[in-house]
């Protein structure tokens, strides 16, 4: 796999006519399903026209109303737009515009989905999903964000931005925009409105969602006390291994704390202790409930459970071979199409008290500004934290009220309307406690369940019984907003803290260098500290003795390091601190076995007395070695097999050496043991709330009456919806269960008892054998007998969907707005965390969704790459043109300064004064 090719910064007459005749292809390609989905369905016929009236104008000059001075816009060969203007007003105000040329109906969408308003432009399907949304409020806090604590320049940027957005939409229909509102209009008379700032703070609320903490895993310790013991689960959540994966931060940086929180304290009224009695069963059947309901929430952010991550690192210039800092970045998070992310430079042609940004890297539609990437003096990258800022609150109701402390407080509430395309609209009604919305007043079940708990804990039975709240540290306003603009303009590590003191959700691991050589991280974010318990499972809500005090840990006192002596830091969602840390960031970290590989990497190179390159950056970015194949694999290849089909796959394990390429057969086998070893020793045992959905099914044909062919065994079915979370779901936090009991081979959760035809598994190595067997036939159905033509990449399959009508429109709208599939290596918790969910099947589900190396001070000589391409236009030569070299793990030369950006630029529009 190439590991250090990068794309040239321009491109041949040749390869320009190349991609014109693809372009008339694909456009053709759409024309033809369109007119099909329009002639079957309506009897119209959609020309060529409708395609192309969306495409956005990169040549020769629009005027833009508002703008006190002309804008350049400089696009290169892969349609990444470039910005030169002189005020910060006409920055932003020519941002908008040129993302709204891009991906409209993209913003369009989030923003809805935002503010509960999917139905609007979907139906009534949708109505479920926005009355969750509207119960979580976030559009309602973005408004109060707004309104109340942004700073006045904030405000300013991102009226211009909405200004600049409104500019591009004025006098257009919505098949002047995109391909999906011509589509979308054989059904209903939707039409986009006018983008308002707030529009753009919201979207800050959905990407808090997809990164809150540990909300799933509080859930799934209180659905497994109805079926395992206190000591089981513990099993299945083991902490952290600080004996084996380093931390992001192990000297300095961290003040002293003082206080009475004890963060080791036990919940002597946690939920599923035995103390709330009959709660538990009723409980349980909610939470269930609800996990269904977060599975519900758009795909736009991705499978409901664990597996976003990220990495980051920065190497000191005295390990590279330029003599400064490299800083790589890859956040991981679901596939979409288009990319989560907007390729994107902001340049003032001159920095001045009235235009402050030279900066350039990813940002989302919808946004203004820049989330990671760098300016003239300072790099930055991302990783989620994973600090816990959600608790769920068991909550006593009735009509009435909520009990708290003995009396019945009245419910904050406030109604809805969700205005339905098609349909009548629909009225809720919102319930608040002070813990926060009653998520569970969205789910009939939940609310048919609550009536029927019981509730004796020395108090009235309440006749409605119990509910659910959600505190959550998204639900309060925030400074988040201002946190990107003064990113954005930080010019040293000072300034870097200050405006990292301000982001406070979702929070995140910041990594930092400049161009003097420093390099830095900081943890920022609102954090909560809890009165009592540790976040790790639901607490009541009737008492004071639970809940939030109302101060956050304090900013000063959060985990940081300036320059480290080791000279480098790796944070990929690791733990940040060892348990000496007085403050609770969270009980659930990620395990650490992406972060440890790093760290090796990164050690090995240094402890042989070598530079790190930024090719050797790259190439640590596309590592695929499994670490849990590492310590099972010697163990399976022990394993005595009598079925020559089974042994002749475990032959493939021999010489492998855990690294998932694309074309390994070893790697594809490994997996589908793998899953099959934690189905049969943890995901029969769960309770049944939390049991896979769409798993394999298997069927033993026979021939005549004579006996079963073993070699024939075939899968009739075996799904790929994502199961509940709670199943093993094979990443690192499994690697650790299993390792903790690999050596005892009579433990309990190796054994299984007999079921029908299947004979009892008395030990690990029986279990193995069973593994080892299921595996067999499950790859045999998936890629045939011959384990010749076996390979990882057929079985582990990325397919880029368009996150709404590539997902629910007409089955040839969908083959015309999706992509794919691409055949990957990498996997779960491997460094190109290429992420699959055991339960659930071998599909990609999580990517790198952007890979970039920075260069520090040499800026022209940075590399970057994103999932898709700059345009959401389906057929676009730039709707995903990156994808391949993505998937090969290839990087595109990104210029940032002016004479590199005029050298790669390939269309060039002005947006004029009028």
């Amino acid at each position: 796999m190439p590991a250090n090719t990068t794309a040239p910064s321009g491109s041949s007459d040749a390869k320009k006519t190349g991609r014109k005749k693809g372009r008339r292809a694909r456009l053709f390609v759409l024309v033809l399903v369109l007119a099909l989905v329009a002639g079957v369905g309506y009897g119209a016929f959609w020309s060529v026209s409708t395609v192309r009236a969306s495409y956005p104008q990169t040549t020769g000059s629009i005027d833009l109303k508002g703008l006190t001075g002309d804008v350049d816009v400089r696009r290169d060969d892969y349609g990444v737009p470039q910005i030169y203007a002189d005020t910060d007003s006409d920055l932003f105000r020519a941002q908008g515009f040129v993302q709204a040329q891009d991906r409209f109906w993209e913003m369009d969408v989030r923003r809805h989905m935002t503010s509960g308003r999917l139905s609007e432009m979907f139906g009534s399907g949708q109505v479920e999903t926005d009355a969750f949304l509207r119960t979580l409020g976030w559009r309602k806090v973005a408004q109060e964000e707004y309104d109340t604590v942004l700073d006045e320049d904030t405000k300013k940027n991102l009226q211009a931005y909405a200004d600049g957005v409104n500019a591009y939409l004025a006098g257009k229909d919505g098949k002047d925009i995109s391909v999906e509102y011509a589509a979308l209009g054989l059904t209903n008379d939707y039409k986009p409105t006018e983008w308002t700032p707030v529009d753009s703070v919201a979207w800050l609320k959905a990407m808090a969602w997809d990164l809150r903490g540990n909300m799933q895993d509080e859930i799934d310790r209180s659905l497994m006390t109805s079926r395992l013991s206190t000591d089981q689960i513990e099993d299945l959540y083991p902490g952290y291994p600080f004996d084996k994966n380093e931390t992001i931060v192990d000297q300095g940086g961290i003040s002293p704390v003082t206080g009475e929180y004890d963060p080791e304290a036990e919940p002597s009224e946690a939920i599923g202790s035995g103390t709330v009695e009959g709660a538990a069963e009723g409980l349980n059947t909610q939470l269930s409930a609800l996990s269904d309901t977060l599975d519900e929430i758009p795909a736009l952010l991705g499978p409901n459970g664990n597996g976003i991550g990220s990495n980051s690192w920065v190497v000191s210039g005295k390990y590279t071979t330029t003599g400064d800092p490299l800083l790589a970045n890859d956040p991981h998070l679901a596939p979409q199409l288009p990319s989560l992310w907007y390729q994107m430079g902001l340049h003032c042609r001159q920095l001045s008290a009235t235009c402050r940004y030279d900066t350039a890297g990813y940002t989302f539609s919808g946004m203004p500004g820049v989330v990671i990437g760098h300016n003239q003096d300072i790099a930055w990258g991302f990783t989620n934290l994973g600090a816990d800022v959600t608790d769920l609150f068991l909550e006593k109701v009735s009509g009435d009220g909520y009990q708290y402390d003995g009396k019945t407080e009245p419910f904050v509430t406030r109604e809805e309307t969700i205005k339905v395309a098609g349909g009548k609209s629909r009225k809720i009604t919102v319930r608040e406690t002070n813990n926060g919305p009653l998520v569970s007043d969205r789910s009939g079940e939940l609310e048919k369940v609550g009536k029927k708990a019981p509730v004796t804990n020395s108090a009235p039975d309440r006749g409605d019984g119990y509910a659910v709240a959600l505190k959550w540290t998204a639900l309060e306003p925030g400074r988040t907003m201002d946190a990107v603009f003064e990113l954005n303009r930080a010019k040293d590590f000072t300034s870097f803290r200050k405006a990292a003191s301000l982001f406070e959700v979702p929070s995140q691991n910041l990594i930092y260098a400049d161009t003097e050589g420093n390099i830095g991280y900081q943890a920022p974010g609102s954090i909560p500290v809890r009165l009592e318990g540790d976040g790790t499972m639901p607490s009541p809500g009737w008492t004071s003795k639970y809940g939030w005090e109302k101060k956050r840990i304090p900013f000063d006192e959060l985990p940081y390091e300036y320059n480290p002596e080791r000279g480098y830091i790796v944070t990929a969602n690791q733990a940040v601190v060892d348990d000496s840390y007085e403050h609770m960031l969270t009980r659930d970290w990620g395990y650490g076995a992406r972060s440890q590989r790093i760290n090796d990497l990164i050690q090995t190179k240094i402890a042989g007395g070598e530079k790190i390159s930024t090719d050797d950056m790259q190439t640590m970015q596309m590592d695929n070695q499994s670490a849990i194949a590492a310590k099972l694999v010697p163990e399976l290849k022990k394993i005595s097999i009598s079925d020559p089909s089974v042994r002749e796959a475990q032959k493939l394990l021999e010489g492998w050496e855990y690294i998932q390429e694309p074309d390994s057969a070893a790697a594809a086998y490994f997996n589908g043991v793998w899953r099959n070893i934690l189905k049969l020793a943890f995901g029969n045992k769960l309770p049944k709330e939390m049991r896979a959905k769409g798993d394999c099914i298997y069927v033993e044909p026979t021939t005549g009456t004579g006996p079963v062919d073993e070699q024939d065994k075939l899968v009739r079915e075996c799904g790929q919806r994502a199961p509940d979370a709670a199943q093993p779901d094979g990443g690192d936090r499994w690697y650790e269960v299993v390792e903790n009991i690999l050596d005892d081979q009579d433990n309990e959760w190796w054994k299984v008892p007999a079921k029908g035809r299947e004979q009892a598994i008395d030990s690990r190595d029986e279990l193995f054998a069973r593994a080892m067997e299921d595996a067999r036939w499950e790859l045999t159905a998936e890629l045939g007998k011959d384990i010749t033509t076996w390979s990882w990449g057929r079985l582990h399959q990325l397919t880029l969907r368009n996150q709404t009508l590539g997902t629910e429109g007409p089955d040839l709208l969908q083959r015309a707005l999706n992509r794919g599939p691409w055949d990957l290596g990498g996997g779960e918790a491997a460094v190109n965390a290429t992420g699959w969910n055991a339960a659930g099947g071998y599909e990609v589900i999580w990517v790198p969704s952007m890979r970039m190396v920075v260069n520090v001070g040499d800026w022209d000589k940075s590399r970057w790459i994103n999932l898709t391409g700059a345009s959401g236009h389906a057929f676009s030569a730039h709707y995903t043109d990156q994808t391949d070299k993505w998937a090969e793990g290839e990087l595109l030369d990104w210029s940032f300064g002016e004479e590199a950006v005029k050298e790669s630029t390939v269309d060039t529009l002005t947006l004029k004064k009028p």
